[in-house]
């Protein structure tokens, strides 16, 4: 794929299906930044894979729900580099319980975390790259962000707030050449799958018409694509990577 940016921060990037959009991207020949809140040597560990493979990446630390830190990063990524091409809204938390059990500060903590670090990324990512006429957005919401699931209404709330926000975003940075698109991940085999019995795996499968978990790798092509001057006439879209589970 051909990339016309050099640079791409992705949020949450340590590990899970962040660490693995990085690898794929630095592959690519984009220099990756690797957010992260916390453990450092787990974002310095990857930056040294990727390192030793021939990428390029660096190491960032600042939570995404603070404000000030997440605009103070992207400054200083700026200032390295002297442009932001490409952003990947990863970081996100799960917090279920039926929603009749649910707390008032159980919803709006996921909110704040999933959906509100993405809109200080979308906008701060649109002031940035508005003034190079050029750069792209990908949020990584959620198959349940569609369909909804049972014990999770503050991460389908937060997730569906996502893509709907994206193609408002996308509307806003279309005429300053700047897209924004969602990637809506189903069932990808992560630590989280792992620690599922065999049962339970085989029960989700069951209901994925292709009969198996998603790859880590499957989510980061579909980013890179997206990123990608492959998709230069792409925006507002969301392109499901589930297997054929929500269609």
């Amino acid at each position: 794929m051909k990339f016309s940016g050099k640079n791409v921060l992705i949020t949450g990037a340590s590990r899970g299906i962040g660490a693995e959009i990085a690898r794929v991207l630095a592959g690519y020949g984009l220099k990756v930044w690797i957010n992260y809140r916390s453990k450092p040597e787990v974002a310095d560990a990857l930056k040294a894979e990727i390192e030793s493979s021939g990428g390029k990446a660096a190491v960032i630390e600042f939570d995404v729900t603070n404000e000030e830190a997440f605009i103070q990063g992207l400054q200083a990524i700026v200032q390295s580099d002297g442009e932001l091409s490409y952003i990947v809204n990863n970081a996100g938390i799960t917090n279920d319980k039926l929603a009749l059990r649910m707390k008032t500060e159980d919803f709006t903590k996921v909110l704040e975390a999933n959906l509100l670090s993405c809109f200080i990324g979308c906008r701060e990512g649109l002031k940035l790259m508005s003034k190079q006429r050029f750069g792209a957005v990908v949020n990584i919401a959620s198959i349940v962000g569609e369909r909804g699931n049972l014990g999770q209404t503050n991460y389908a709330a937060s997730k569906g707030g996502v893509i709907a926000m994206s193609k408002s975003f996308a509307y806003e940075g279309a005429s300053r050449n700047v897209r924004f698109n969602c990637i809506t991940p189903g069932f990808i085999q992560t630590d989280m799958t792992e620690a599922l019995s065999d049962e339970i795996k085989e029960q989700y499968q069951k209901t994925i018409p292709l009969g198996r978990l998603g790859q880590s790798a499957e989510v980061a092509q579909a980013v890179a694509f997206l990123l990608s001057d492959g998709a230069s006439y792409i925006t507002g879209e969301v392109l499901k990577v589930n297997g054929g589970l929500y269609m």
